[in-house]
């Protein structure tokens, strides 16, 4: 796919065990430009963006899905958002110098939110747990096996040109296909370095891991599906921000800084008032000519 972007499902037919292969080059860059985001903290907001993918691709319906990792240490937070289309936003707070250490002690009193809005419910489901694991890929597999009641392995990894992850998921028959399916599958998947990650395509890969199951016909490849980072300017939205300050706040702003200036730390866009861009947005009548 252009960009070598993508989202691609498979199926082990023969036992049972589900997986996805992400991976963000692109879209990835697109997320980090124009943040000054040091190695440590790239890293782990690429992985939170590459499981956020994997969950957010295979939703059983359509929806939102947001996933965050927060707490008061020196990472502050991540937070990827993922729609129906696979379009991505997010952001990460934390020192530039961040140290490579395990997660806990980086978050201090940390937690994990997810989020899920669907059309198919006004309401959406939230679930909010302690951190279980050193790493995201720990935090995720825990929560991944607590809320879907199957046991899920991971594989991550993130620089700050690509982002890639491996998903597998043991489904409800698997024993009764394969006992010794499950240990097997993620012993061989456990072989994989980062770099055959970010370079193999999904069919090299799979045959590299996996190529008697391939022999045997028992791998189901679906069609990739394009991620994209998603984050275009809301004036309007902004706009309707600035008025809810009031005309006497935002003139005091004014007054202050000489400019209204809105920051929006998702999308990493700014937006600016002068004195003129006020006196429109609050109705003033046109200066009368004389």
């Amino acid at each position: 796919m252009s960009g070598g972007d993508f989202v691609q499902r498979f199926l082990f037919e023969g036992l049972d065990i589900r997986g996805a292969l992400v991976r963000l080059t692109d879209g990835w860059q697109s997320m980090l430009r124009g943040r000054s985001y040091g190695p440590v903290l790239s890293r782990l907001f690429g992985e939170m963006t590459v499981v956020t993918l994997m969950i957010g691709g295979q939703l059983k319906q359509p929806g939102r899905l947001t996933a965050q990792v927060r707490g008061n240490g020196a990472l502050g937070l991540l937070v990827v958002d993922c729609d129906e289309r696979l379009r991505l936003r997010g952001m990460a707070t934390g020192a530039h110098d961040l140290a490579d250490a395990p997660l806990p002690a980086l978050l201090g009193d940390g937690q994990l939110v997810v989020t899920v809005q669907t059309d198919a419910s006004p309401t959406p489901y939230q679930s909010v747990v302690p951190l279980e694991g050193a790493t995201v890929t720990e935090v995720f597999e825990r929560f991944l096996e607590q809320s879907e009641q199957q046991p899920t392995a991971l594989w991550l990894s993130a620089d700050e040109s690509v982002a890639c992850g491996l998903f597998l998921q043991k489904l409800p028959g698997a024993d009764q296909r394969d006992a010794d399916g499950w240990a097997r599958i993620c012993h061989l998947a456990a072989t994989l370095t980062p770099a055959e990650m970010k370079t193999l395509d999904t069919g090299s890969l799979l045959m590299r891991l996996f190529h008697e199951d391939i022999a045997a016909g028992g791998i189901r490849v679906f069609d990739p599906v394009e991620p994209r980072h998603h984050c275009p300017r809301d004036e309007e939205k902004v706009r309707r921000l600035v008025l809810s300050l009031g005309r006497a706040e935002v003139e005091s702003i004014l007054a202050e800084k000489g400019e209204v200036l809105i920051h929006d730390d998702m999308c990493n866009h700014d937006y600016r008032f002068d004195a003129g861009d006020i006196a429109r947005l609050f109705g003033d009548p046109p200066p009368a000519v004389h």
